[in-house]
């Protein structure tokens, strides 16, 4: 961004902290300057850590009734509901917190970024007689953080977040399907915003599929008539576990198709770390047994056992060797000869196991074992360059 543009957007951001407080519209002051520590945090973070310091010696009161004046992409029409059931077609998030970023492969993470930065200077594409992506579509396996991604675009975007909610949309009406299916869409697209059609191999499945009524049949057409026309003042996300169900036709007419993998190597080291938080400390030692052992599991699979190692040792029933030599057992039959040698070592480093139960646990004989340890730290480039 050159000098003259980082001056406008002073300039831009002070007219408007002195426009809300001349209102004294105290309580969007707070909400807008919350905005800008989330906007500073990473190119100013001196700034930013100051005017947050500001922020919490002023305790802040009821919200005013002003706030659209920050924050203009919030609709205040009611949700559209299912008549029979009197459901909420759509999940609204309108306060989204500034969290972490999810856990995302290079790749991912250089598309996304290119997605944020598309919109935060549309001017340059407009120039060019572009537009920023209107839509993507996230596939992968579960819990590999599709759903936490959308979220985060939200926040990154400054906008709410709707969710679809097919439990609503699917109405046991014939023709109420399509209904509510437009209803929840055209409602998304009167504000800008991030919309989010999860599990949407669900109502997009091949209109070549015989075993289909009709009914989701005209949710394809809906879906690909509303893909093509999606405003770039908002952002279309569709997401799928499933993507050889969903139309051939679907996949032409997103924008971008966003592929989550399982993590890597490096990846799940850093949900280790991240998960474990304050306890990462006594664990540290078992990171390379756990990485292996978490081979093939998603980010929310590794979350979630590493939660219950935290809360059992928050507990006393066991200690950190007794939950790692547990889990390791569990787990050996997704590695490979060579991932159980390593394995294999490491608890024989690390462990209080003999040679005998670590051999039992991962079928890596004591030999081979005593091999690559002999009492020093074992080397793993060795063993993975060794042949079968």
């Amino acid at each position: 961004m050159s000098n003259t543009d980082d001056k406008t957007e002073i300039i831009d951001n002070l007219a408007q902290v002195i426009r809300l407080a001349l209102s004294e519209q105290s309580e969007d002051v707070r909400l807008y300057v919350a905005r800008l520590v989330r906007k500073y945090r990473k190119t100013e973070p001196e700034f930013a850590a100051q005017i947050e310091q500001f922020l919490k010696n002023k305790p802040g009161r009821s919200r005013g009734p002003l706030r659209k004046a920050i924050n203009p992409s919030l609709n205040d029409e009611p949700v559209p509901m299912d008549d029979e059931s009197r459901l909420s077609l759509l999940k609204v998030f309108n306060n989204l917190s500034d969290n972490e970023p999810p856990l995302l492969s290079n790749d991912v993470e250089e598309a996304l970024t290119q997605l944020i930065q598309e919109r935060r200077h549309r001017d340059r594409l407009v120039s060019r007689g572009l537009q920023p992506t209107r839509s993507a579509i996230f596939v992968g396996e579960p819990g590999v953080g599709k759903t936490l991604t959308a979220h985060w675009l939200a926040v990154q975007l400054e906008v709410p977040l709707y969710v679809l909610d097919l439990t609503a949309v699917m109405s046991s009406y014939l023709g109420r399907s399509g209904s509510n299916l437009r209803a929840a869409l055209d409602y998304a697209k009167r504000t800008p915003c991030v919309l989010l059609l999860d599990e949407i191999d669900a109502i997009a499945k091949r209109r070549s599929d015989d075993a289909d009524i009709g009914e989701l049949k005209r949710l394809v057409t809906v879906i690909l008539q509303e893909v093509d026309e999606w405003s770039s003042n908002g952002l279309l996300l569709a997401a799928t576990n499933h993507p050889e169900l969903i139309d051939p036709a679907l996949w032409r007419r997103f924008d971008l198709i966003v592929e989550f993998k399982l993590p890597e190597k490096e990846a799940t080291q850093k949900a280790i770390k991240r998960f474990f938080k304050a306890d990462y400390a006594l664990f540290a030692h078992w990171l390379d047994t756990l990485t292996f052992a978490f081979k093939g599991q998603s980010y929310s699979d590794i979350e979630r056992t590493i939660n219950r190692f935290r809360r059992k040792l928050a507990l006393g029933v066991a200690t950190d060797g007794e939950l790692v030599n547990d889990f390791v057992a569990d787990r050996i039959s997704v590695l490979d000869h060579k991932e159980r040698i390593v394995m294999a070592t490491n608890l024989a480093q690390h462990s209080s196991l003999s040679q005998h139960a670590i051999s039992k646990i991962t079928g890596v004989s004591r030999d081979t074992i005593r091999k690559y340890t002999g009492g020093k730290r074992v080397n793993k480039e060795v063993i993975t360059n060794e042949p079968n």
